[in-house]
């Protein structure tokens, strides 16, 4: 890949296929800014299709060769198949075919300054977080993030200035397209366990992504996975961590699971922070977005401000309503760490019950992780599963939901969600707190159950 060659050389036209995906989307708002006409299809509609039509760009349900008509370049993911007929119409009329990440690149480059967060969890939290702590600052940036960002209503954020922040993602070494200026690692765990096989394998690529940095790298000093990775690509590092760090966190208190905590710069106490989303986790996630700003030289003053305004992303532990009094959250996560910071998190609300709905994603990770998942899990009081969501997989193993119900006394495998729901609104109090949590659909869940009362 020759990262000195745009492919936007030429192109006036661009057409995506699957346009509705969070990361597609984003880059389709980006480059409308920018000038480019823009048109896509996907096989739903959706709130993002809406908002994207709003926005004057063309989208049409299917998938349909004609769809490509007068184009100058297709956008395609990961997830297209081979046989997808706009990919081959595509090339049968020589129009070029681009890979997301490989754009999302080019954009990158677009820019004189720049950002990328990666790691196995946080990027959309931290993304967001630096977006409007650089917001607040006047810095004007560009954002291509993971998740909908309520205070800015969307997931991207079309800009004319110097800035540009987006997510860096590992699986299939997408994160290698980018070369950015500073980049941001919240920790680094094994995960994508079809492209990745051992740990080695992903702290491998994120060595190659640290080298791939121009300027500064900023760490997680409590992840020796991350350390690794960065004492391989012979780099030196800003560092954060709640406890330890170049930045780091003391007297640190919680009001209603919310935290708040002083910040140390280098030994020393520059100020203190409010967060409006709850979890010590989110501490964490702060400190890096601090280390970052602290970094690309943004006064203390607006840093707290924009993180007081960050009110989390969407399915980051969203508050959606209530089923029988009950509060009602949903949750993106879905790797075994996530969801036990999660839970955790959960607890701090001092309910009586916490109870959990889960949704694996892919068969391969349940099956890598199957007893982490359940451990995980075991933190809430009440466990509820759905069935796997396969999402590009086909499951070659057998395994299914029973088997981390297995190993969950008292746990509950259902076959749908209506039957989750049925349960949910039968059984679920005022004192309790319900947690909707995975990276699939099960977002549908707390759809059918909220303001249920």
């Amino acid at each position: 890949m020759d990262k000195e060659h745009s492919v936007l050389e030429g192109v006036s036209s661009i057409h995506f296929t699957g346009i509705g995906g969070i990361g597609m989307s984003a880059l389709a708002i980006i480059l409308k800014h920018r000038g480019y006409r823009i048109s896509g299809s996907d096989l739903n509609t959706s709130p993002v299709t809406e908002r994207l039509e709003a926005l004057g760009i063309t989208v049409q349900k299917g998938n349909c060769a004609e769809f490509v008509d007068g184009c100058d370049m297709l956008v395609y993911t990961a997830a297209v198949k081979p046989d997808n007929p706009e990919l081959l119409a595509a090339k049968e009329k020589g129009i070029r075919t681009v890979e997301r990440a490989e754009l999302l690149g080019s954009v990158q480059r677009e820019f004189a300054e720049s950002v990328a967060i990666a790691g196995t969890h946080g990027k959309t939290t931290v993304t967001s977080m630096i977006s409007l702590i650089m917001i607040n600052a006047g810095f004007d940036p560009c954002v291509c993030a993971g998740g909908i960002i309520p205070a800015i209503g969307s997931n991207a954020r079309a800009s004319d200035g110097d800035w540009f922040v987006c997510e860096a993602c590992e699986y299939v070494d997408s994160f290698l397209n980018l070369t950015p200026k500073y980049s941001v690692i919240t920790n680094v765990e094994h995960d994508h366990t079809d492209y990745f096989p051992t740990i080695e394998d992903v702290i491998k690529s994120f060595t190659a992504f640290i080298r791939q940095t121009s300027g500064a790298v900023i760490i997680n000093a409590d992840d020796d996975n991350a350390k690794t990775a960065l004492a391989a690509a012979d780099r030196e590092a800003v560092t954060f961590g709640i406890d330890s760090g170049d930045y780091h966190a003391e007297n640190i208190g919680f009001e209603s699971g919310f935290p708040s905590f002083d910040v140390i710069e280098r030994g020393e106490n520059i100020g203190r922070v409010k967060l409006s989303v709850p979890g010590e986790f989110n501490i964490g996630n702060a400190l890096a977005a601090i280390a970052l700003a602290r970094t690309a030289g943004i006064d203390m003053r607006d840093i707290i401000g924009g993180l007081f305004d960050f009110t989390g992303a969407n399915r980051r532990f969203s508050f959606v309503g209530t089923c029988n009094g009950a509060d009602v959250y949903d949750d993106y996560a879905h790797h075994p760490r996530e969801m036990s910071v999660t839970l955790e998190a959960a607890r701090l609300f001092g309910k009586n019950r916490v109870i959990c709905v889960f949704q694996p994603h892919t068969f391969t990770r349940t099956e890598a992780f199957i007893n982490e998942m359940a451990q995980a899990l075991s933190i809430a009081d009440v466990v509820l599963l759905a069935p796997i969501y396969a999402a590009r997989e086909t499951n070659t193993t057998g395994v299914s939901s029973d088997d981390i119900a297995d190993l969950i006394p008292g746990a509950f495998s259902s076959g749908s969600f209506g039957e989750i729901a049925d349960y949910l609104r039968s059984e679920a109090r005022p004192d309790d707190l319900i947690i909707v949590m995975g990276a699939g659909d099960i977002n549908a869940v707390s759809k059918m159950i909220i303001n249920q009362n």
